[in-house]
């Protein structure tokens, strides 16, 4: 049967920027097999599948692929689910908020978007798992040569290279400044011999430096995940996730809220702006959300049955 889908470019309130996201609408019948195809077919980063909810109080449930596998949570697809539902349902040209729960394979997710005439739409979601340090034996040399920059490149004040998984996992390589992060590329072949492995993925890449091209930036970052079919991702919401444990830690943040704009995807052309809320009690992390734009850039009839 037809099937819509929308291309959403997400973390952006500009189209042509951001992270482009294939949403299939009303994907009951479609098995594994045909997802991952269609997620090849598209060839972006991520496409996100709409389900009924099993929980019927709960607004839908998601499948999101890569064009190589299935994650069990992401943050653009994440973003971009909850608008494209959000605007299909209340069509435009409203002011209004709505707050729905996704089922993805990691658990319910809780969001809340904004919608509002004349404006791109935005949503935001509650983690729904906090990030979590791991252990891993990792060479900083043969990081700097997967990552093709030199190894008293890597690093600043005191963050160093950490390994941390709020759901995918991710290896966080600080660098000097913006200067080094732009002219890192990442070896696949040495970066799948060095990267650890956590609930059965190996771990992506995360590069980040202080500050941003965009003056308002805290963090500069790019990520790298070639074995995913991923050469480079303009914006990755399950990252900044992961990336909260390595701020929080190397930052020593205090009791409280606070607040973090991440740019990503500079370097392909594709900016994004990715918003980090920490609400922190006791010296721990108790509650985490991550938000930014989406725009709808084109939509279109899938002909598989």
């Amino acid at each position: 049967m037809p099937r819509q889908y929308a291309i959403y470019d997400v973390f952006s309130a500009d189209r042509l920027a951001g992270n482009p996201l294939a949403v299939v609408f009303d994907s009951g019948g479609l098995s594994d097999e045909m997802m991952q195809k269609i997620a090849g077919e598209f060839n972006l980063s991520e496409t996100v599948f709409i389900f009924e909810a099993i929980n019927p109080a709960h607004g839908a449930r998601l499948r999101i692929f890569t064009p190589g596998r299935e994650l069990p949570f992401a943050g653009h697809p994440t973003v971009g689910a909850a608008i494209a539902l959000a605007e299909k349902k209340a069509g435009n040209g409203v002011d209004i908020d709505l707050m729905n729960v996704l089922e993805e394979k990691i658990g319910a997710v809780r969001t809340v978007v904004k919608l509002r005439r004349g404006e791109p739409s935005f949503a935001e979601f509650d983690l729904p798992r906090l990030s979590e340090r791991l252990e891993a034996d990792i060479s900083k040399e043969a990081v700097a040569a997967a990552l093709q920059i030199d190894t008293h490149e890597i690093g600043f004040e005191n963050h160093q290279i950490s390994f941390w998984n709020a759901g995918v996992p991710f290896l966080m390589v600080p660098v000097h400044d913006l200067s080094v992060a732009a002219k890192a590329r990442c070896d696949g072949a040495q970066w799948e011999q060095l990267a650890p492995m956590a609930d059965g993925q190996i771990a992506d890449a995360f590069v980040y430096c202080r500050g941003g091209v965009d003056h308002a930036a805290h963090f500069h970052t790019r990520m790298f995940a070639p074995h995913a079919g991923i050469p480079e991702d303009p914006a990755t919401g399950s990252a900044v996730a992961a990336f909260s444990g390595a701020i929080h830690l190397f930052d020593a943040l205090l009791d409280g809220h606070h607040a973090f704009r991440i740019e990503q995807g500079v370097e392909m052309g594709r900016p994004s702006k990715i918003d980090l809320h920490l609400e922190l009690e006791g010296g721990n992390i108790n509650h985490a959300r991550i938000g930014g734009n989406a725009v709808k850039l084109a939509e279109g009839t899938l002909l598989i049955d």
